[in-house]
Formats: C-alpha cells, structure tokens, sequence
C-alpha cells in the first residue's frame, strides 16, 4: 500500500507549481511604494515602501508564502530576491526555502555562502 503524502509534501508542491522557470524572470519593483493586492495582503499592511529595509523584508515573506506564478514574477525582483535571501530564508517557512533553494542553484549557493 503507498503511504499518502504529507501535509509538508502537499505545501511543497503547491509551492513548486508557482515557481518561475528562472530567477531572470522575477521582475518586480525595486524602489518605492508598492500596494499588494488583497489576496497577497490580506491582513496588515497592503503598501510597502521597498526603500525601508524591514518593510522591504516584510514584502518579500508576504509575497513568497501568498503569491501566485504571475504574482512571484510581478512583485519579486531577481537581484532584491537574491540580496536579501541569506537573511529572508529564515523567515519564511521551511517548505518555502526548500523549494526555492532545490530549484534555484543560485539560492542554494548564497544560502551555504553565508552560512
């Protein structure tokens, strides 16, 4: 009889299917104000100034355990993603950083840089 997936398991594939193909295509803002639409934000702040480094933080971990495909590549930045990833891999959820660090080398390596 094969044993039934996890609840982590499931979280992980949910998180897989919204992933990007590349990191290149995370376009998002990089300076600013930016307003989250309400099913990213849907308690607490819904604007964000990218330029205060705390509120920029907080954006990241919001828009990485809610967002959807077309949110991660509208919202997320490639390079911001990347700067902040030694710090933000420890705020956002284990399942998150998993998946993100298994499908992107370049996450993986900064993470073990750091460490």
């Amino acid at each position: 009889m094969a044993s039934q997936p996890g609840l982590s398991d499931l979280r992980r594939a949910k998180y897989a299917r919204r992933l990007p193909a590349a990191l290149s295509e995370l376009a998002g803002p990089r300076h600013g104000s930016v307003r989250l639409p309400l099913h990213l934000a849907w308690s607490g702040l819904t604007t964000f100034d990218l330029d205060r480094p705390r509120l920029r933080m907080s954006y990241y971990r919001i828009v990485l355990a809610e967002g959807r495909h077309d949110d991660l590549v509208q919202y997320l930045d490639h390079g911001l993603l990347v700067g902040l990833w030694p710090t933000l891999r420890t705020l956002v959820s284990r399942d998150v950083r998993e998946v993100w660090e298994s499908a992107f080398d370049e996450l993986a390596d900064t993470a073990r840089a750091a460490a």
